[in-house]
């Protein structure tokens, strides 16, 4: 067999974060890693005779340095012009995409131009591949009446019209058309028109998988009428025709990539729909679409495109190994399950059991609401059951069509098993219909798509086998603890549940004595390899503990579902600029608001301790004072009033100087009391005009200095 030899071809794709050029990079590093292990795995010696076989090493620009790029051998941060072109002068393969951002268009522009305008000091021929858009035919017409019907080709691309939107593409598409005329074996140019893309975990159609998934809405919306024809290809088959132009470089250098559906607009809806919601749809007025945050005015745009088109190069000139070679419809469930794991949007299965009254129910909210999962309860399922049961017999009774009326039969035949089982078995249904009633609402698009969590069943060994989940909890508790449990309950609830005494001991001692079996559940899960989580419930455990959530969240990791998962920062990045604009701004005034509080609170605890302690300042200075005062002024200031009050003589300061027998008053203290008397009686003649001798009637030797 004769040898492989690997030739490295250097790649360069712009943008690399958006879902286009993320997608040709995955295709041509996935080419290249196959080449290598097979080289590694046979082990040969390069001969003579060896066959060429070509690989990549793709380099490119991207925005994020966080994001893991492990298809990239390189990756380059917002660098500028000069350090890009000097890049790209190191590429072989320059491939621009332009079909999602439009700034990207200029930039294509400038590349085109600066390499076009370099073409001399190329060491070796280089092309350049231009991904543009369908919007660049958009308003293209038939030639006569008689092609109405004829889809647009490769070969019609001289009589294309673009959007008003898009014409700065289409001027591009012209530009990179002619350089590459000038000089094809130094610089070759193609443009490749790609239809909407759909696969690997979406991006135009994005809007009707993520409100089927979600289920919030009863009817996905169809914006304008939806008859319009959509052209589609799916990215990875984009990825294979830059391939393939890679390898072949091709002689025509426009190529139209579209698949071979003629699809509708409400047809893709309502496929999407049936496969991941209700399977309902409504038409709604297309200016509705500007209202969705989800879509950009690009993406509006491209969802109301009318026109079909066909590949003729595709066909003639490439073997191309299709993965949806007939449309998005054709391939649904390959589709699905890839938007599924691209995006991350894996269900969680799991059941919850234990003894009657451990707190399953309570622990299951606390799951559903954590991990936005759908909460199963064996009455309520049955329930729901019968009412749908009902509902399909009642309305299509007078249906004379035959499926219709085939389903009521089916419907009417399901209803009489209910009750035949029912009145038999005293209520209860057999276990066979039991599983089958769970396993078609766990197998709904609802709890396909989030998950659930199954609230005390299986019960039995039997119903387990027909069942399978990821993650099994078992709460367990004490029989006493149990007993309290339902002691402590309301009425209501203890005759909604059938927790009376007689009953309720009944149940826990079966329920003990099917956990003793041979056959028991968890033994069964066991067998499976499948290691329930025992949870032990009592006073310091309880189901609405925050302790029990951490060890069941351990148990299971994070959440999978939009609520959680990085796409709402991706699906915020395709916002319109004035609505990231008024969402950074709230965030900005929240964030200031914050700070301020917390500005607050350090200044006013602050105050607080400077006040605290000048007051307890205060009280040390005020010590000395309070000590004189009590030793020298109270106890004399305590005889004079006894002495005053004994007395109550008119003038109480004139009696005290007069008599200053009757207190031991200080000399100075005497001499301001003598002082104040003499004021006294200034302040009376001047009222009265009367002169009077001022002095006091003391003895000169007893009259202050």
């Amino acid at each position: 067999m004769d040898n492989i030899t690997q030739k490295y071809t250097r790649v360069f794709i712009n943008d690399m974060d958006s879902f286009v050029s993320k997608c040709i990079a995955k295709c041509l590093s996935k080419n290249t890693l196959e080449a290598d292990v097979m080289a590694e795995k046979e082990g040969r010696t390069i001969k003579s005779n060896d066959i060429w076989q070509q690989s990549y090493r793709v380099v490119g620009t991207i925005s994020d340095s966080s994001e893991r790029t492990p298809y990239l051998v390189e990756a380059y941060i917002p660098p500028d012009r000069e350090t890009i072109l000097q890049k790209m002068m190191e590429c072989d393969i320059i491939i621009y995409n332009i079909t999602q951002h439009p700034d990207q268009v200029e930039e294509a522009r400038w590349a085109v131009t600066a390499l076009f305008d370099k073409k001399s000091y190329f060491q070796e021929s280089k092309m350049f591949i231009l991904i543009s858009t369908v919007m660049t035919w958009a308003c293209s017409e038939p030639m006569s009446s008689d092609e109405l019907e004829l889809p647009f080709t490769d070969e019609d691309f001289r009589r294309r019209k673009a959007h008003p939107n898009f014409k700065k593409h289409l001027e591009l598409e012209k530009m990179v058309a002619k350089m590459g005329k000038m000089d094809r074996a130094l610089f070759s140019t193609y443009v490749v028109v790609s239809g909407l893309q759909y696969g690997m975990g979406e991006q135009a159609f994005h809007l009707f998988f993520k409100m089927s998934w979600l289920g919030q809405e009863k009817e996905i919306p169809v914006f304008g009428d939806g008859t319009n024809i959509v052209p589609t290809i799916h990215v990875s088959d984009l990825a294979r025709v830059i391939r393939k132009i890679i390898e072949q470089q091709p002689q025509p250098y426009y190529l139209v990539a579209v698949d071979c559906s003629n699809n509708t607009m409400e047809d893709i809806v309502k496929t999407i729909t049936c496969a991941l919601g209700l399977g309902k749809i409504c038409r709604k007025p297309f200016e509705e679409a500007f209202l969705q945050q989800d879509l950009s005015i690009m993406d509006i745009d491209l969802l109301h495109v009318n026109i079909c088109m066909e590949g003729g190069y595709l066909k003639e000139l490439f073997c191309i190994q299709w993965l949806c070679e007939f449309g998005l419809m054709e391939n649904i469930d390959l589709v699905v399950e890839e938007y599924r794991q691209n995006r991350g949007l894996l269900p969680i299965r799991m059941c919850v059991l234990g003894p009657p009254a451990v707190g399953k129910s309570r622990v299951c909210k606390q799951i559903c609401d954590h991990y936005k999962l759908h909460h199963i309860r064996l009455n309520e399922t049955i329930s729901e059951t019968i009412i749908n049961l009902e509902y399909i017999v009642s309305n299509t009774l007078s249906d004379l069509e035959t499926e219709d009326s085939s389903s009521a039969v089916e419907a009417q035949d399901l209803l009489n098993i209910f009750k035949d089982y029912m009145e038999q078995n005293g209520g209860f249904l057999d276990d066979q219909v039991l599983v089958k009633v769970i396993m078609d609402k766990l197998t709904s698009n609802p709890c396909k798509n989030q998950g659930f969590v199954l609230d005390g069943f299986p019960k039995t060994y039997e119903q387990a086998k027909e069942l399978f989940h990821e993650f099994v909890i078992c709460l367990d508790a004490s029989d006493s603890f149990l007993k309290d449990q339902v002691i402590n309950l309301p009425e209501k609830l203890v005759q909604e549940k059938n927790y009376e005494q007689e009953q309720f001991l009944q149940v826990l001692s079966k329920y003990r004595e099917k956990t003793m079996e041979e056959e028991s559940i968890i033994n069964y899960f066991e067998e499976l390899d499948i290691n329930p989580l025992l949870i032990e419930i009592n006073t310091l455990n309880k189901p609405d503990s925050q302790l029990l959530m951490h060890s069941i969240c351990e148990k299971v990791g994070k959440p999978r579902n939009y609520y959680h998962s990085n796409e709402n920062v991706q699906d915020k990045v395709r916002m319109p600029t004035e609505i990231v604009k008024k969402e950074d701004k709230k965030e900005k005034e929240v964030e200031e608001a914050r700070q301020r509080s917390a500005l607050w609170d350090i200044w006013s605890t602050t105050l607080e301790n400077k006040r605290q302690w000048e007051v307890q300042q205060l009280e040390v200075l005020s010590v000395p004072m309070k000590t004189y005062l009590m030793e020298h002024i109270m106890t004399t200031l305590s005889q004079g009033l006894i002495a005053c009050g004994s007395v109550w003589p008119e003038d109480p300061i004139d009696f005290l100087v007069i008599n200053p027998q009757c207190v031991c008053l200080p000399v100075f203290l005497r001499d301001r009391m003598i002082r104040l008397k003499t004021f006294r009686r200034r302040m009376f003649d001047r009222q009265t005009g009367r002169r009077m001798d001022v002095r006091p009637n003391v003895h000169s030797a007893e009259r202050p200095k």
